[in-house]
């Protein structure tokens, strides 16, 4: 008899050796790093939609398209692009108490590309500022106006933590295509393979009506889910910045 109790606790000791805790430092080496461009979701199954130029007329409506799916997006936003941003920050706000990640497209969505490493700072900065005061936090994902990436943008965005994120589906939205030009590339991109990010815009009533839906449908038929460009990046944590931020009460652009 305790020949077999010695025998079932070395077993029990050895599978404990053999299947070590997980390492919490797995995590941060997947994470992505800031300053270095992201095309593509990291995981598959899933599949990220993301908003870029608002806020703007259809933000809230863009919230409850979602909400009402149970799925989740991102909201690539601007400071001054359409109006200015504390004009909508109710819907701002909407988005965000609705779990979906707010993220930086810029202040006045200009050409990062030809900025000194100075106005691409600032640039950052007073969109980082008018979100705090609006939600508390500081986005830790950007998506560059008209995707450009060169120049002093990319050390900036290394140097303030920022995580680069582009797209490898382009809904042409913004050249004029139809939802149902939309809907094409998406089918092309197809559901295998790693998670696509997607270039979208909440400006355009198409976009937020019919392209969306569709989408939402799409996905769950192919077995999608539909997350923030934070998770499909294993990153669901990082989608602030560390750290408590106060604001400043400004409520004017």
């Amino acid at each position: 008899m305790l020949t077999e109790i010695f025998l079932i606790g070395f077993l029990l000791a050895s599978a404990a050796v053999a299947a070590p805790a997980p390492n919490p430092l797995e995590h941060i080496k997947r994470a992505p790093s800031p300053g270095v461009v992201i095309q593509k979701c990291s995981n598959p199954g899933m599949l990220a939609l993301a908003y870029d130029d608002g806020p703007y007329q259809y933000t809230s409506q863009l919230v409850d398209i979602l909400d009402n799916a149970g799925v989740k997006a991102t909201f690539f936003m601007t400071g001054t692009l359409y109006g200015c941003i504390y004009n909508q920050a109710a819907a701002v706000k909407k988005a965000y108490n609705s779990g979906h990640q707010i993220a930086s497209h810029s202040w006045t969505h200009g050409h990062m590309g030809s900025m000194s490493a100075d106005q691409v700072r600032t640039e950052m900065a007073k969109l980082e500022q008018a979100l705090v005061n609006i939600i508390g936090k500081k986005p830790a994902f950007v998506r560059p106006p008209y995707l450009e990436t060169s120049g002093q943008f990319l050390p900036v965005m290394r140097s303030m933590g920022y995580k680069v994120v582009t797209n490898d589906v382009d809904s042409g939205d913004w050249n004029n295509k139809t939802p149902q030009q939309s809907q094409q590339a998406f089918q092309q991109a197809g559901a295998g393979g790693n998670g696509h990010i997607s270039l979208m815009h909440e400006t355009y009533q198409s976009t937020v009506q019919t392209l969306t839906p569709w989408l939402i449908n799409w996905a769950k038929q192919n077995k999608l889910r539909l997350v923030t460009v934070a998770e499909c990046l294993g990153d669901a944590g990082g989608a602030y910045q560390v750290g408590s931020f106060t604001g400043n009460g400004q409520n004017y652009c």
